[in-house]
C-alpha cells in the first residue's frame, strides 16, 4: 500500500474561499488533477483529509470501512460551531438500518408518485396567487419556500402555519459563520422542543401522518427511542423544507441564466426529468463539504494512505464536476444522458427523500414553464442576493416577470 501523505505541520485552511452564488471553487479542479486527497484544517475540530474526486467519494460514502458513528468520539472536523450528530445522520449499521427501514415504507417510489396530484395542486395554487398579485413576483418566498414547506408539513403532520417559528430554528443546523455556538444550540433546542410537543399531541390524538406513525412504532414496536424520533423528524423537516426550496430556487436561477437551455425546455417539456438530474448535478447546493467520515482501518484513496482513526471530508460539489466522469463537466446541459451525480449522496446514507425531492422539482419546473413560458428575471442578475454563512446555498429572493 502506498505511503504517499501530506505531512505539513500546518495544513491549508479550509474552505479555501467563501462560496459565491453557485460558483464551484476552481481550486477543486486543480486538486482533482494533482492532489485529489489533501490534508486540510477546518474552522472547527481536528484536521482532516479533503476528498475531491468522484471515485474516492463513492468509496468514503459507500464503504463500511468509513464510519459516521465514530465522529461522536472525536472533535469532528467541520464548518459549523457545533457538531451535528443528529439521529440517522450520525449512525452506522445496524442502528442506521433500523431507522432507515422504518422510513423506507414512506418514501417508496410508488407512494411518492401518489403524491403527484397534490403537489401539482399546491404548485398551481401558489402560481394563481402570484398572478393575482401581479408581476414582478418573488419565486423564493411566494413559490419555492411555501411549496416545499406545504409538502413536507403535510407528510409529517407539522402545522404549516407554524413555519415562521420553525424556519428560524432550521437555520441552526446549517449555519457556519452567521450564528455563534450558543445561538446554534438555542435554535436546535427550540426545534427539538417543538417537535417533542407535536409527538405528545399525536400520541394523544393520532392522525394519518408520518409523526403519528413514528409515535406508534416507538410505543408499540419499540423501534426507536423518543430522542431518536425527535431528532429524526427534525432532520426530515430540515431536508424537506430548506434543502428542497434551496435546490428549487437555485435551479430556477440556473435556467434563467442559461436562456438557451430554458428555451429548449419550454419547447420540449418531456426533458424535465432529465433537466432535473442535470440541475441536481450542476447546482453545488452544499457550499463546501458534507459530514466527516472516520476510517475504521487503513484505506488507500488515490495513492494516499488514510490511517485508521483519521477523518475524510467529502466535497460533493467537486465530485459532481469531475471531468473523469462527466463530459464537459462545467457545462450545464439538460440533454446530458450519462449523469451519475452524487447530489443525494451514496451508500447507506443516500437521501431517503430523493424520490420526493425529484417529484417536487419536476412538478415545479413543468408547471412554471407551462404557465410562464416567457418567464424572466425582473432585475439584473448581479443585483440578486445570496444567503451568507450557511452550508446550503440559496438566493434570498428571485423576482421574476412573465
Amino acid at each position: 500500500m502506498s505511503e504517499t501523505r501530506n505531512t505539513a505541520q500546518n495544513p491549508p485552511a479550509y474552505p479555501f474561499n467563501e462560496a459565491v452564488g453557485i460558483e464551484v471553487d476552481p481550486i477543486y479542479a486543480k486538486l482533482r488533477r494533482d492532489e485529489p486527497v489533501v490534508r486540510v484544517g477546518c474552522p472547527f475540530g481536528e484536521d482532516s483529509w479533503l476528498v475531491t474526486n468522484h471515485a474516492d467519494m463513492k468509496t468514503i460514502l459507500g464503504d463500511p470501512r468509513f464510519s459516521r458513528a465514530l465522529a461522536a468520539l472525536h472533535d469532528e472536523s467541520r464548518l459549523t460551531p457545533l457538531p451535528i450528530h443528529t439521529s440517522i445522520l450520525g449512525m452506522d449499521s445496524p442502528d442506521h438500518t433500523r431507522l432507515r427501514r422504518l422510513l423506507s415504507r414512506v418514501f417508496t417510489m410508488r407512494r411518492v408518485e401518489l403524491m403527484r396530484p397534490g403537489v401539482e395542486r399546491v404548485a398551481n395554487e401558489l402560481l394563481d396567487g402570484l398572478v393575482a398579485r401581479g408581476a414582478p413576483g418573488d419565486l423564493m418566498e411566494e413559490f419555492a419556500v411555501p411549496m416545499a414547506g406545504a409538502v413536507i408539513c403535510d407528510l409529517l403532520g407539522v402545522p404549516f402555519e407554524d413555519r415562521d417559528d420553525f424556519r428560524q430554528w432550521l437555520d441552526a443546523f446549517s449555519a457556519t459563520t452567521v450564528m455563534t455556538a450558543e445561538e446554534t444550540q438555542d435554535g436546535t433546542d427550540a426545534l427539538h422542543a417543538y417537535i417533542a410537543k407535536l409527538t405528545r399531541e399525536r400520541r394523544a390524538d393520532p392522525r394519518e401522518d408520518l409523526i403519528s406513525g413514528m409515535v406508534k412504532a416507538s410505543d408499540e414496536e419499540e423501534r426507536l427511542s423518543e430522542k431518536e424520533m425527535v431528532e429524526l423528524i427534525s432532520v426530515l423537516l430540515i431536508a424537506g423544507h430548506e434543502t428542497v426550496s434551496s435546490q428549487l430556487i437555485d435551479s430556477l436561477y440556473v435556467l434563467l441564466t442559461h436562456p438557451d437551455q430554458l428555451a429548449a425546455l419550454v419547447r420540449r417539456p418531456e426533458l424535465v426529468p432529465q433537466a432535473v438530474e442535470e440541475l441536481l448535478r450542476y447546482v453545488p447546493l452544499i457550499s463546501h463539504v458534507t459530514f466527516a467520515r472516520y476510517a475504521t482501518e487503513d484505506v488507500e484513496l488515490s495513492g494516499t494512505l488514510v490511517r485508521a482513526g483519521e477523518s475524510v471530508l467529502p466535497a460533493i460539489p467537486s465530485a459532481n464536476r469531475d471531468e473523469a466522469v462527466f463530459e464537459n463537466a462545467d457545462r450545464f446541459d439538460i440533454g446530458r444522458e450519462h449523469n451519475p451525480h452524487l447530489a443525494f449522496g451514496y451508500g447507506i446514507h443516500r437521501c431517503l427523500g430523493a424520490p420526493l425531492a425529484r417529484l417536487q422539482l419536476q412538478v415545479a419546473l413543468r408547471v412554471l414553464l407551462e404557465r410562464f413560458p416567457g418567464m424572466r428575471c425582473a432585475v439584473p442578475f448581479e443585483e440578486l442576493e445570496w444567503k451568507d454563512g450557511m452550508q446550503v446555498r440559496s438566493l434570498l429572493k428571485l423576482p421574476v416577470a412573465w
